[in-house]
């Protein structure tokens, strides 16, 4: 049997391996972890660049993109990953360099005076990535500050040719698109704003600190969460104890047992967990969407439960395999929600038995009960008002907030 977390903000013990102050954590040597991520999924129509950055078989040609992204933990050196885990043709970057936004502020198209450092790949201004691959770059150096923004900025020339493209829509922040080589520029005066990130998948800083992943779906992702503002609740929680990096591996739409906007998370575990540099422990928030998805009937929602509690145990078994702790949180209610809410109950009757057999103990090594944090008192099936993002599903910013403080710190704990 797995130990029981505790809900609080605290009082839960980490597995042995990952105890503080013993000889291994107190003395980590610096290594490259990843301080900041984005699951790359592939592009819907709707959320592909505008004209002129689409054209009809070319994407991002004779274009200048630039990013912002909100790292966790810092470090003295920095790297950057670029993704075309989806493109349908070899990703050209012609070149590409990295800095701190102006003012410091997340979604801006300015880059701080005397900033930016140019990246480079093998000591190559410019790389083509091969399609289904990703590429590092070579470190920088820059001094990274917990929790500050980074600028992330490619120029390519001739641009992909195939509008299959690599990206994560649900970015809750601004990126910048302009025609011309203006990667090394400080400002990009008449540039186009969208928010989504594009062929970035992670940063990675020379730091001692390890990290926690988070497999989530929407919830996680940042649905309802302030556009530029950075209050998602992992990072919420981050802002709590700045001493793990906290990656926030979600997308909206995203499944447990099939696929959806992005890879299931059978699928996508190696990748996005097991192999991402500096991952000691990870956190899974997720089945709303396949219980939402599975027919409203008696048989459709026990086959659903039954293959949730199955999956959550084999991704269990696979982390423990690599020595991770596997931390849970149960499900959190959608009573109201219009296409997931049945009248029957039967849905949430699927969700009170994922939530039971989560809270026995006996599937993750800890678990934080972020049903009860976010439930309404008087109407437990639905989500309480003060928390409603709008549609009884998602969460505004307040929210998020009740969610990262069921979480014990000893979760964060080096």
């Amino acid at each position: 049997m797995r130990r029981r977390a505790l809900l609080g903000a605290g009082g839960a013990a980490l597995p042995a391996a990952l105890l503080a102050g013993s000889p291994a954590s107190a003395h980590r040597a610096r290594r490259w972890v990843h301080t900041w991520v984005a699951m790359p999924q592939l592009t819907e129509p709707g959320n592909m660049p505008p004209a002129p950055f689409t054209g009809e078989s070319v994407v991002f040609a004779d274009t200048t993109l630039r990013q912002t992204v909100h790292v966790t933990i810092g470090g003295p050196q920095v790297r950057v990953r670029f993704s075309n885990a989806f493109g349908g043709a070899t990703l050209p970057l012609t070149a590409a360099a990295i800095g701190r936004p102006a003012d410091g502020r997340a979604g801006v198209p300015g880059v701080a005076p005397g900033s930016l450092r140019p990246l480079t790949f093998g000591g190559r201004p410019g790389v083509a990535v091969p399609v289904g691959a990703q590429v590092v770059s070579d470190p920088v150096t820059l001094p990274i500050q917990a929790g500050e923004n980074l600028s992330v900025t490619v120029y390519s020339a001739a641009g992909q040719a195939s509008r299959n493209l690599t990206s994560h829509p649900g970015s809750r922040t601004t990126s910048y698109l302009i025609k011309g080589d203006f990667h090394a520029s400080p400002t990009l005066a008449g540039a186009v704003g969208v928010d989504h990130w594009y062929l970035i998948s992670g940063v990675e800083v020379l730091a001692s600190a390890p990290a926690l992943a988070i497999v989530g779906d929407s919830l996680t992702d940042g649905r309802g969460s302030t556009t530029n503002g950075n209050d998602r609740w992992p990072d919420q929680l981050f802002a709590r104890r700045q001493r793990v990096a906290v990656l926030n591996q979600a997308a909206g739409g995203n499944r447990v047992l099939d696929d959806g906007l992005g890879p299931n998370v059978l699928a996508r575990l190696d990748r996005d967990v097991l192999a991402t540099g500096g991952v000691d422990r990870m956190l899974i928030f997720e089945g709303v969407n396949d219980i939402g998805t599975a027919p409203a009937t008696v048989a459709g929602q026990k086959q659903v439960a039954d293959d949730l509690l199955f999956a959550f145990e084999q991704v269990v078994t696979r982390a423990h395999a690599r020595d991770l702790a596997v931390y849970g949180a149960t499900i959190t209610p959608f009573g109201g929600n219009t296409g997931y809410d049945d009248p029957a109950g039967l849905r949430e009757a699927a969700r009170q038995t994922i939530n039971a057999a989560i809270r026995r103990g006996r599937i993750f090594d800890e678990f934080a009960d972020f049903d009860v944090a976010a439930r309404d008192p008087a109407l437990p099936r639905q989500l309480n008002p003060a928390y409603d993002g709008g549609d009884h599903l998602h969460f505004n910013p307040t929210g998020y907030s009740a969610l990262t403080a069921t979480i014990p710190l000893s979760w964060l704990t080096a």
